[in-house]
């Protein structure tokens, strides 16, 4: 039931969050560039979620999903160390776009900026003897609060259809000890005996983990979008809030959403191995419906003639 909420939490249409953010950003930061919002303790700078929390905020986003993208990807890929680490590298392209960006917001800050004592030139020079910096600040804050968010939401994606795995390696051990060669659809039919034995492991073994992270996940995706929205209620103007959450979801999109998804290219998308397992549940067959009888005026209940003689036409019997 929990991993059921947390499914929830974390897989709400995704293109609706991103609205919902960048309508954020722009409009509530707007207001808070007009009114002043009362104060509470988030927006408290020495507050424990910004201290401990949001300030490492890329060490806990790391901390969980890479046990977690191992874990999954060890399952699925049958422990082959060289597609296991197709799925990590991913973790390492995002690392090194969260390092990218937040030291160009810093260098911009610190070049494009002035102190307010005509003396000082530097910044840690200014901040260090009382007086105030005035430059463009990037929010890097809204930028590692989004960018983590929608990281972790697409990580979190490989435990989408989890359970099948479970049923198809029942069906597959049963099939092959039948010796049955008969065409079958299951997924797993193609991989060795050996793959099988470790997804059977792995599988068993893993699968507690894989849930208690998928939970720690949806708790700290939860965390970034209250801080988020403290971030924009106390922190930073409207317009260096808002460049900061366009390039996040920009830098996401032409990731996950493009670069990923071509084929023959590396990084693997998450969830993929030496079998499908999280496809989307397959549409209704077209089966043309029957024709309503003319007899009984066609009257059927739950789908079924009122009359089983009915069915194919023929006339009711009389009654003696």
């Amino acid at each position: 039931m929990i991993v059921h909420i947390c499914k929830k939490l974390l897989f709400y249409d995704t293109n609706l969050k991103i609205a919902i953010y960048l309508g954020a950003l722009f409009l509530l930061s707007l207001i808070a560039d007009v009114l002043t919002f009362p104060k509470s303790y988030f927006s408290r700078s020495d507050n424990i979620f910004n201290q401990y929390f949001v300030k490492i905020g890329w060490f806990w986003t790391l901390f969980l999903t890479i046990p977690y993208v191992f874990l999954t990807s060890y399952t699925t890929c049958c422990g082959k160390r060289k597609l296991i680490g197709t799925h990590l590298v991913r973790l390492f392209i995002a690392t090194l776009f969260w390092y990218f960006w937040t030291t160009l917001f810093n260098v911009i800050e610190v070049k494009y900026g002035r102190c307010n004592s005509r003396n000082i030139t530097d910044k840690v020079t200014c901040l260090k003897n009382g007086h105030f910096w005035n430059g463009f600040d990037i929010s890097g804050h809204c930028f590692i609060l989004i960018y983590s968010s929608l990281i972790l939401i697409e990580e979190a994606k490989a435990i989408n259809g989890w359970e099948r795995i479970k049923d198809f390696i029942r069906d597959e051990t049963y099939s092959r000890s039948l010796n049955d060669k008969s065409a079958r659809v299951n997924p797993l039919k193609n991989i060795n005996k050996e793959d099988l034995e470790v997804l059977k492991t792995s599988y068993e073994k893993f699968t507690p983990y894989v849930r208690a992270f998928l939970i720690a996940i949806a708790g700290l995706q939860l965390l970034w979008d209250v801080m988020l929205v403290s971030t924009i209620l106390y922190y930073h103007i409207m317009v260096e809030k808002f460049i900061s959450g366009v390039i996040a979801i920009l830098t996401w999109f032409v990731t996950y959403r493009v670069w990923y998804t071509l084929p023959y290219l590396l990084p693997n998308p998450p969830g993929q191995g030496l079998f499908k397992y999280n496809m989307e549940k397959s549409a209704p067959l077209n089966v043309p419906l029957r024709k309503k009888s003319s007899i009984n005026n066609g009257k059927h209940f739950m789908g079924m003639p009122i009359n089983p003689n009915q069915e194919s036409g023929e006339p009711a019997e009389e009654t003696k």
